[in-house]
């Protein structure tokens, strides 16, 4: 008889709808599973912008500190949490096929982004998505926005802004996509990093429990998210730095966009270039290379200092 996997996720209601579709996938295949509840410090500190608490990890590091204590046998994330760099021990197991990638706009009177009225006021808890809003509509003012996704949806819906930008794959997966005013292009809006993608992490020396989770792998999602996570590696980046990337894959061919900006969104350093599927992780390297001889360096060292 298999062992029972432990399951490690944050306590949020988006965090356990991702926990718990795994949990469903493993229990069709006849593997028993149970979820933990883990309390990460960016579940903690909710009256502080994300940018100013520092660090990577705010939403993974204490759910990999329980991995490695082995109180759990494998973490399940949000890709576009995950850092470039994992702990000594763990790494990322099967990546299920993505959801919906797009940021999503509500607005209080659904209007669209081209619509909304001069200075109205938008929240989000991103710094990626500040830029691109304000390049796009370097008129609109901009306040942080933070806690869960219900939260959100009630501020705007009382009118204390008059728009938020959320991840359409959380929406999608609590089936609130009915509260969705406009879809955001990602060749106008790139989106971040592995958006709309889970991480599934495990012990590298537990082979037993990556036996077991192994057909959760879809490969073109795989290829996807190796392309962006190496053009995020080799920027350095984190989940919460104005650091955007998107690739798409048709056929043997990965195409992937790459953006960095500025805070204020009065500079946009972007690059789009094509390889083989096979060369998805250099890819990434390359967009990223091609972005830094362009400013994009300038602009991440004045962020990181």
């Amino acid at each position: 008889m298999s062992k029972i996997i432990r399951i490690g996720s944050r306590a949020s209601k988006l965090a356990l709808w991702q926990s718990e579709w795994v949990q469903t996938q493993l229990k069709e295949r006849g593997v028993a599973s149970e979820i933990q509840k883990i309390i990460t410090k960016g579940d903690k500190i909710l009256d502080v912008p994300l940018a100013k608490i520092g660090g990577k990890g705010l939403f993974v590091k204490e759910i990999e500190e329980a991995l490695l204590r082995e109180e759990i046998d494998i973490a399940v994330h949000s890709m576009k949490d995950m850092p470039a760099e994992m702990p000594e021990g763990l790494q990322l197991g099967p990546i299920p096929l993505r959801e919906d990638p797009r940021d999503a706009l509500i607005s209080h009177k659904g209007k669209a982004l081209a619509d909304l009225p001069q200075g109205a006021l938008v929240g989000t808890s991103s710094l990626r998505r500040q830029a691109q809003l304000l390049a796009l509509r370097p008129d609109l003012e901009i306040v942080s926005l933070r806690g869960n996704l219900d939260t959100r949806l009630r501020k705007v819906k009382a009118g204390e802004f008059e728009a938020i930008l959320l991840a359409a794959a959380g929406l999608h997966r609590l089936g609130w996509a009915s509260e969705i005013t406009e879809y955001l292009a990602p060749d106008t809006f790139v989106p971040a990093i592995a958006q709309g993608a889970l991480a599934i992490q495990f012990r590298q020396l537990d082979i037993e429990t990556l036996d077991q989770i192994l057909f959760l792998n879809h490969s073109e999602t795989g290829v996807t998210i190796k392309a962006e996570r190496a053009l995020l590696a080799r920027l350095e980046g984190g989940c919460q730095v104005p650091i955007a990337g998107h690739a798409t894959l048709k056929e043997a061919e990965i195409c992937l966009t790459g953006r960095v900006l500025s805070l204020d969104g009065k500079t946009v350093i972007e690059e789009t270039q094509t390889a083989s599927r096979l060369e998805a992780e250099s890819l990434g390297v390359a967009v990223a290379e091609a972005l830094l001889a362009k400013g994009a360096d300038v602009i991440l060292k004045a962020l990181y200092q």
